[in-house]
């Protein structure tokens, strides 16, 4: 028969494993939001120019946001333009259609970062100026990050706070409501 306290160590064990899967799921699922948020803040900044022109620019603020220069994901350049096309597509104009738009250009996005061994809410975490501190808690930017950005703009978890209170820089964050 188990002893008591050998139940509760294995009852802790799984509820730490439970902890860190949603911490990991947590982070990948914010930093995308995290990103989703920008884009459509900077695509509508920009409603008023042509399509192309916009996309350029949202692609702009985008690489200077994650401290890279334009030929930083030159293999995947179309999925970039058409996941920036979506963005200011639906800025001129939100439907259904615009919105799946963005939907499948994220997935298109992410499937060619994949081929790269990375994911868009890993880049977004590892490399934006608007971060949140707490990411780099739960799966840090690796040492070896090719043009690792230096970012002391990003908040760091203080002591005698919960880790997830290690937000965004302030000029990164969103409007209060």
């Amino acid at each position: 028969m188990p002893h008591v306290v050998d139940d509760m160590l294995d009852e802790a064990q799984l509820a730490i494993a439970a902890m860190r899967a949603a911490a990991v799921r947590a982070r990948a699922l914010h930093a995308r939001a995290e990103l989703m948020r920008h884009m459509r803040a900077t695509a509508a900044s920009l409603a008023d120019r042509p399509l192309a022109e916009a996309a350029a620019l949202v692609a702009g603020e985008w690489m200077k946001a994650w401290h890279l220069d334009d030929g930083a994901y030159t293999g995947i350049a179309a999925d970039i333009r058409l996941f920036t096309e979506a963005f200011v597509r639906d800025a001129h104009g939100s439907t259904r259609a615009t919105q799946q738009a963005i939907l499948d250009t994220t997935a298109a996005l992410d499937a060619a970062l994949a081929r790269h061994g990375t994911t868009l809410a890993d880049q977004m975490a590892w490399r934006s100026q608007c971060a949140h501190g707490w990411w780099e808690l739960v799966a840090p930017s690796p040492p070896d990050l090719p043009n690792r950005p230096d970012r002391p703009g990003v908040p760091r978890q203080r002591p005698g706070a919960a880790f997830w209170t290690a937000g965004c820089a302030a000029h990164c964050a969103p409007p209060a409501a």
